[in-house]
């Protein structure tokens, strides 16, 4: 299984508009993060997005996407959610799957009611919403994906495991229980705002860590980065050796 890291930063990206920090004057392509997305593509060949980012038609265009199988959401927020509108020229001749929670659904309906009115405007992307539930796996074509339960601060929301790969964002706390569902995983993303100071709604990169040694210290790649978090160099120098700092196009692959 193969994992592109579309989008690796939170949500106003890096370097964010108006901001002069050192972080965001970096000329390391590392540093220059577009808003969160990863797809991944199965050993036969299926691709599933999760997150569709407001920055996807950059991100696709960069990937060489040029179809989709499934997308997985984990939560209505914008900078998840905003590009979906983008995937119209791959998915206007065929119906596109797009997996969330029911609330999310509702959320993505009211956004792009042009699209599930009941005469659509016409050239909107054929999407077709279907709700999952956390701890209930589902199928899209085969494989099997189990929605899990993480806390986004008070707002429940989901990460996803497929496989032995799992993708963990805008996750503050989780469960003992939601975390025993992720044991075995052998490739962990998973978001660390910045390095150390508190935030209400996202792990520290250092809790981050901490989470990764709960799970017996697998290959993580740390996603959801702010202006706030260090230099990608510094991050290498910080960071244990199985801890990567990710970027927008890191790839990973997950051998049988």
């Amino acid at each position: 299984m193969r994992c592109i890291l579309l989008g690796s930063g939170t949500s106003t990206g890096v370097p964010e508009v108006g901001c002069h920090c050192r972080i965001c004057r970096s000329q390391d392509r590392h540093d220059k993060r577009t808003r969160i997305s990863l797809l991944v593509i199965t050993d036969s060949g299926k691709r599933v997005l999760i997150d569709c980012s407001p920055d996807f038609r950059r991100q696709a265009l960069s990937a060489d996407i040029d179809s989709l199988n499934a997308i997985l959401i984990t939560h209505e927020h914008y900078d998840h959610v905003g590009g979906l509108d983008d995937v119209r020229t791959i998915s206007w001749l065929r119906d596109l799957p797009v997996y969330g929670e029911e609330k999310v659904l509702a959320s993505i309906r009211e956004r792009l009611h042009y699209v599930f009115r009941k005469n659509p405007y016409p050239g909107t992307p054929r999407l077709t919403l279907h709700s999952v539930e956390p701890g209930v796996p589902f199928q899209i074509d085969g494989l099997t994906v189990e929605p899990i339960r993480v806390m986004h601060g008070t707002l429940p929301i989901l990460g996803y495991r497929i496989g032995d790969m799992a993708f963990l964002t805008d996750v503050k706390t989780i469960a003992e229980e939601d975390l025993k569902k992720l044991e075995g995983v052998r490739l962990l993303f998973i978001n660390g705002l910045r390095f150390r100071k508190e935030h209400p709604s996202h792990q520290t990169i250092e809790q981050a860590v901490e989470m990764s040694a709960r799970l017996d210290n697998p290959e993580t790649v740390l996603i959801h980065l702010s202006h706030h978090a260090p230099l990608h160099e510094e991050l290498l120098t910080l960071l244990p050796s199985h801890i990567h700092p990710g970027y927008d196009g890191l790839e990973a692959v997950i051998e049988n």
